[in-house]
Order: C-alpha cells, then structure tokens, then sequence
C-alpha cells in the first residue's frame, strides 16, 4: 500500500488497519518513497513484567503468619475490641518511634 502524508494525516486508521493485516506501508513525499512502515509480528510481546519476575515476588512466603492469607487479612481488618470479646488476643505490633 502507498501513503501520502496527506493519507497518514487523515486517514491514519486506514494504514494502520492495513498494517494490522501485515502489509507494507510505503510513505510517498511528492511522489518519491520516503520511508516504509512495516507491521512489527510476532516478535513483539506483552511488554508488561511478569509477576513471577518482580524481584519481591514471594517476599513473604516462609513467614507462618502468612499461611492462610484469608485468616491474616481478616484479622487485619477485625476491630482492636472484637478480639478482645471472643476471647483471642490480638498480636499488636510495636512500631519504632522516630
């Protein structure tokens, strides 16, 4: 396909449908080609890390607190005084002045 850069201004859609569908896009100044626009394929991929690789990934994974997640958010987020009316204490945790 050819494009002027009449055709890349309104009618960019258009040559990126075309590329979507692995053709060449040949850009055309004054009737000479100039450059050309090739569709990139499969080399490209999701450019997003994977979670797998984020250097703090699994962190937490030998701390025994942290066995049951559910458990541990939900003891997070109960009350200072519902612990105390079922009879469990609590683990408070001491924060360092500054």
């Amino acid at each position: 396909m050819n494009a002027t850069i009449v055709d890349l201004r309104y009618r960019m859609k258009e040559v990126l449908r075309a590329i979507d569908r692995g053709e060449t896009v040949t850009v055309l100044y004054r009737g000479k080609a100039k450059a050309k626009l090739t569709p990139v394929g499969a080399a490209s991929h999701d450019p997003r890390p994977k979670t797998k690789d984020q250097p703090l990934f699994g962190l937490w994974r030998n701390r025994e607190d942290m066995r049951d997640p559910a458990s541990y958010v939900r003891n997070l987020r109960s009350s200072r005084f519902a612990s105390i009316e079922t009879g469990k204490a609590k683990p408070t945790v001491r924060r360092k002045s500054r």
